[in-house]
């Protein structure tokens, strides 16, 4: 019988080995996905940035003209 004992919490402990690999497998995916999220969120604010600095500057240079044309 301590040969089956054995066995028994041979395959027991591989079998929570395996559950903690799939559990930590699970989080670094989640982890991966919450980066690419953050990064595609930066992205987009970077693109925000841009564009509010475009429209800022044809503003200014709109406004520089028609201050000129009135001089």
């Amino acid at each position: 019988m301590g040969f089956i004992d054995d066995a028994k919490d041979a395959a027991e402990a591989t079998g929570k080995k395996i559950g903690r690999a799939v559990d930590d497998t699970k989080e670094r995916i989640g982890d991966r996905v919450d980066e690419a999220k953050a990064d595609a969120q930066v992205k987009r604010a970077e693109g925000d940035v841009k564009k509010a600095e475009a429209e800022r500057d044809a503003t200014k240079a709109k406004n520089d003209y028609k201050e000129d044309l009135r001089d």
